[in-house]
């Protein structure tokens, strides 16, 4: 009996353990926010959803996710404020989905973002403070996106620490000196397989990048203009100051009046010449009218 009376501490002390166990464990799931999401593997503070044929992103995340990637899906939309709760983020990967725009503010809430990848999606702007929340972002890539044809002037503003920025293979013809030039902190810039115009309208860009490639690691060499015809499949760089000199030529007074001159004794002559022809003609048509009546 007395190892009954042992054993039966022992037996009711059992489901108290139990309980116990429970409420830890659900402690430290409150703790970590959400459980993995349904589809997604997770390992410590990376949540990796990466092709599996999402058409939407994960409704909840582990409030401690510190890696996201969301690559190789079909994914077209994020809801507004989707990581205003993830303040641990650190990198998130959305390369290779259907997206064509980010909602406003979507960085709100992520202030430790440092790794951005969106190649390989639908873009085709970059519109103005489109990543301003995210002011700690070290590495963005917008490549292989080949509807982008414009960035707007402040689509970069407020990146101050920004290191590495790939704009390679897109749909860019030119780019605004604007949108580079509040980019103190940069090191690496990808331009590569874009439709570049190398007018005129490009001459601050080139001078700008010329003065940056000592100390800017660049794919500019790969970077061609495609427009126009006279400097088609020549590398950015390769094009000097001498190459806009024509950008340059201004006219003077003197330059216009002597047009107008030339003009002008060009258009008396073309009515000279007009007036003459019409009278050799008319002249040709009588004489052959004359010598048709005498071999009458």
């Amino acid at each position: 009996t007395g190892g009954g009376a042992c054993r039966r501490p022992a037996m009711l002390l059992g489901p108290w353990l139990v309980a116990a166990v429970a409420a830890a464990a659900a402690v430290a799931a409150a703790g970590s926010g959400s459980g993995c999401p349904v589809l997604c593997t997770c390992r410590g503070q990376a949540v990796d959803c990466s092709g599996q044929r999402l058409f939407s992103v994960p409704p909840e995340l582990p409030l401690d996710t510190g890696n996201l990637s969301l690559a190789h899906n079909r994914i077209a939309s994020i809801p507004p404020g989707y990581l205003a709760c993830y303040g641990q983020l650190r990198a998130l990967d959305l390369r290779n989905n259907s997206l064509a725009t980010l909602p406003t503010g979507l960085f709100m809430g992520a202030r430790r973002l440092a790794h951005l990848d969106l190649s390989y999606n639908n873009f085709s702007l970059v519109p103005a403070d489109m990543f301003l929340e995210a002011s700690g972002l070290l590495r963005l890539d917008l490549s292989h996106n080949p509807g982008l044809r414009r960035v707007h002037p402040d689509a970069f503003r407020g990146l101050a620490q920004l290191r590495e920025l790939d704009l390679s293979f897109g749909g860019l013809s030119a780019i605004s000196l604007d949108a580079l030039e509040g980019l103190p902190g940069l090191v690496g810039l990808r331009l590569g397989g874009n439709p570049w115009v190398c007018g005129c309208a490009m001459e601050p860009f080139l001078k700008w990048l010329r003065g940056r490639i000592q100390r800017c690691a660049s794919d500019s060499q790969l970077a061609e203009c495609r427009a126009p015809p006279e400097v088609a499949g020549a590398p950015l760089l390769s094009l000097t100051e001498e190459s806009f000199q024509a950008c340059h030529l201004t006219l003077t007074l003197d330059d216009y009046l002597f047009i107008a001159f030339v003009g002008f004794v060009v258009s008396i002559a073309s009515v000279a010449t007009n007036f003459l022809l019409g009278i050799t003609a008319n002249c040709c048509h009588r004489w052959s009218k004359a010598s048709e009546d005498e071999d009458v």
